[in-house]
């Protein structure tokens, strides 16, 4: 049975929402209350007033009956307007007041005595003076003072709302220490379409795992007729661009949950305890809308193990963010019906109270996808993108092993790019390899070599060439260019011809022995050594010290882990000193022994990197069937490729 959704009370969390009931618009109040706006309306309504009626006198003077006769007789007052006894006129020249004697007035009024017998209309009539039947002084109505008054007192409101909404808004930006947020968006979704496992592809047994929890929220009374709990948390971990969070919409897509989602860095704040506060308030607004989702990315940035000192700041704040999301995932709270789904690159450094059953109850592992499902992918990322009848994404597949979705979702809008340059209407099968080229081996740069320089670079990528054509088991050549593209001078792209999950030591001397091809051809054709070979010794330095350090292929070191994966962790306290001189030892004798077979070789076959060089200086690229016909050595393999390596 379906909960009922209670009413909100707040929206300022920093997390976004799908699926989810939308929030009532908020009710803002005025600072101080309407009262202190009533108010302040009052007094600029009164002062106003006063304003007005100084603006309304203007050079209007109040005059005794004996200053306007005199001034009648003076043939000073060109109009008047009575009505009764009083009378309003206007001078012709502007006299000073009486009386006081400040300022000049033109225009007067003043009240004409009952008793006054002076014959005032003849007076007029010799002066020639205008009776007018429309007033002189023209006064305001009450209404129009009512208006001009209630202006000044609108627009005081208007910047009263103004400042309140601002300051309302601010406290998300320089108000967020204070642990307020903007009022949270909901995700848009495209036509309202919610993310499924029909949009997720290449992990059919991540999807298999994660099936159960659908099925969980889907048929719950079922579970609970069995005695059956639901997982209070399911850990994605894998590389980045493997689908993790595309994984968790789709599981709450597919079940039809509200879904909650948040970074974890969106938590932690200057002041101790804010990041709690908001885990509080996060996990209290699924349970109004359970069963419900939440998802949090990145969540090692606060589910780190705790150190046993006492922190100070950032540091103490994780730690009562960590423990506050340790709580709600107990049930203490009364969490249930809530799933907690979490993210990382780094599974390996979290707590371990936060991995134990009853938190993250299930650790799935998001892998980069198998020929199969980068096909899959692909034509997800594709059904956009209009494509030539020529393309085979299937082929396409074969030579991306090792890509994650993000980058065949990269690859796809390359040629898409490329397209749109190249003034065509479709996607082409060569957008789709250029684009490929342009991932792998980088961007083309137009550089200008010396004629010496070139030929040294054809010789170089001649040597990774010839002997990955030579050694037993390695990788196939399957490209060779001397057009510069990245920060490289040239490249040689080989790739197995299957899938590889597991490496012998003869594939890793092989790969050794490869990618020291380049020096060794330098120094049998040119006797010298340059720098170009500083990003083939630094694979051949990974390559080697894994083997001696933590492979255990070295009879010297044994078959121990003497160097930690983690590249993050100090290296010397991984093993003793006497242990680690040791891997450097076999470290220098594995790339020696390589080197000098590299050499041997090269000049036993001196005719065969000559000729392709030759090839290479002439055609600057050349593909797998014309690298092979120039070294003249037979390709006896027929498969396509299926994993990168340079």
């Amino acid at each position: 049975m379906a909960n009922p959704v209670p009413p909100r009370d707040r929206t300022d969390q920093p997390w976004r929402s799908e699926g989810a009931p939308p929030p009532p618009p908020p009710r803002r109040k005025m600072p101080g209350g309407w009262g202190a706006v009533i108010l302040v309306a009052l007094v600029v309504y009164l002062i106003t007033n006063l304003v007005l009626s100084f603006f309304n006198k203007g050079n209007e003077a109040t005059i005794s009956y004996t200053e306007f006769s005199k001034q009648v007789a003076a043939g000073n007052v060109s109009m008047i307007y009575s009505k009764g006894d009083a009378i309003q006129g206007e001078l012709k020249k502007a006299q000073p007041v009486p009386d006081d004697g400040k300022g000049d007035y033109t225009k007067f009024q003043t009240q004409r005595p009952a008793f006054a017998d002076d014959k005032l209309w003849e007076e007029l009539t010799r002066q020639h003076v205008t009776v007018t039947a429309k007033p002189v002084v023209e006064e305001r109505s009450f209404l129009a003072n009512l208006l001009l008054s209630l202006a000044p007192m609108l627009l005081l409101v208007f910047l009263w709302v103004f400042i309140a909404r601002r300051m309302s808004a601010g406290l998300g930006g320089a108000g967020g220490m204070l642990g307020r947020k903007a009022p949270p968006k909901p995700v848009e979704l495209e036509g309202g379409k919610r993310t499924t496992f029909d949009d997720v592809a290449g992990i059919d047994e991540v999807e298999g795992e994660l099936n159960d929890v659908v099925d969980f929220l889907k048929n719950p009374a079922a579970y609970r007729a069995m005695g059956a709990k639901m997982p209070r948390g399911v850990l994605l971990a894998g590389p980045p661009g493997t689908g993790k969070t595309l994984l968790a919409r789709a599981v709450a897509g597919e079940a039809g949950v509200p879904f909650f989602s948040a970074s974890a860095s969106e938590f932690i704040e200057m002041i101790v305890g804010v990041g709690a506060s908001r885990v509080r308030e996060l996990f209290a607004e699924a349970r109004k809308v359970a069963p419900a989702i939440i998802f949090i990315d990145e969540i090692d940035t606060i589910g780190r193990a705790r150190g046993g000192g006492a922190g100070m700041g950032g540091h103490d704040e994780r730690e009562q963010t960590l423990n506050q999301i340790l709580t709600e995932m107990d049930g203490f709270t009364g969490s249930e019906g809530v799933i907690v789904l979490a993210a990382t690159n780094r599974s390996d450094v979290l707590d371990p109270a936060l991995t134990r059953p009853g938190r993250f109850d299930r650790v799935v592992h998001v892998n980069p996808p198998d020929r199969g499902g980068r096909e899959a992918i692909l034509r997800i990322h594709t059904r956009e993108i209009p494509l030539a009848r020529d393309v085979d994404l299937a082929h396409v597949a074969k030579t991306t092993p090792g890509m994650t979705g993000a980058e065949l979702a990269n690859l796809a809008n390359e040629a898409a790019l490329l397209a749109v340059k190249r003034r065509q209407q479709q996607v082409t099968q060569s957008d789709l390899s250029d684009a490929l080229e342009k991932v792998q081996l980088g961007a083309e740069r137009p550089l200008v070599m010396p004629d010496e320089e070139r030929r040294r670079t054809a010789y170089h990528e001649s040597g990774h060439a010839l002997l990955g054509m030579l050694q037993p088991g390695a990788d196939p050549v399957r490209k060779i260019t001397i057009v510069p593209r990245g920060r490289a001078l040239g490249v040689t792209l080989s790739t197995p011809e299957g899938d590889k999950y597991a490496y012998t030591e003869e594939y890793l001397r092989g790969r050794i022995i490869g990618a020291l091809g380049g020096m060794a051809a330098e120094q049998v054709v040119f006797g010298v050594v340059t720098t170009g070979a500083e990003s083939d010794l630094e694979q051949v330095t990974s390559i080697a010290r894994g083997m001696a350090g933590r492979w255990g292929m070295s009879e010297h070191v044994g078959r121990l882990t003497a160097i930690p994966a983690d590249a993050q962790q100090a290296y010397g306290l991984s093993a003793a000193p006497a242990t680690l001189d040791r891997v450097d030892a076999e470290m220098r004798r594995i790339v020696d022994e390589c080197y000098e077979s590299a050499v041997r070789q090269l000049r036993e076959h001196r005719d065969k990197l000559d000729a392709l060089a030759a090839a290479l200086l002439e055609n600057e690229t050349l593909e797998e069937a014309a690298a092979y016909r120039a070294a003249g050595i037979p390709r006896l393999a027929k498969d396509t490729p299926d994993t990168a390596a340079e």
